[in-house]
């Protein structure tokens, strides 16, 4: 399945964020979302990306928007990975069934067992309106996802 593009519903979802919560998609319904899959938590670039959505993440609150991180490892790894960085966004863990919300946004890589890196941006309405899939090695940063939220905003007549 390829990745879900513009104008498509976002499936919503409910994953663990620690071992004993949970976290949906719908919570955040009427603000916009940032979804960023990631293939593994303790890796070198995906490190560097949350790392870098994390120090701009005022600039994404800006717009009103909820930054989440999805992959595949287990939610006691994700606290750790998130207590390490500092990082102040839910980590999900779409861990079992294994890969299951990439599947359903078409960014869960078969052969290799973790997600594509992926990244979404979901209006307030839960529409996506920009997808985007980065190689596994390269960090995305974060041009396509701020002028994602830009359009938005100008839609709405709202500035940041």
């Amino acid at each position: 399945m390829p990745i879900l593009p513009a104008d498509t519903p976002a499936p919503d979802f409910s994953l663990p964020s620690t071992p004993d919560q949970r976290v949906s998609l719908s919570d955040f319904r009427g603000q916009p979302v940032v979804l960023a899959f990631y293939p593994a938590d303790w890796s070198p670039v995906c490190g560097d990306q949350m790392a870098l959505y994390n120090e701009i993440l005022p600039e994404f609150e800006q717009y009103g928007a909820q930054l989440i991180g999805v992959s595949v490892d287990g939610p006691w790894c994700h606290v750790a990975f998130a207590h390490d960085r500092r990082l102040r966004f839910p980590l999900l863990a779409d861990f079992e069934p294994k890969g299951d919300v990439a599947r359903r946004y078409g960014v869960y890589r078969d052969g290799d067992g973790y997600s594509e890196r992926a990244l979404f941006v979901i209006d307030a309405d839960g529409v996506i309106r920009w997808s985007h899939v980065s190689p596994v090695g390269v960090n995305p940063g974060a041009e396509g996802i701020l002028s994602a939220l830009e359009d938005i905003a100008s839609e709405k007549g709202v500035r940041a």
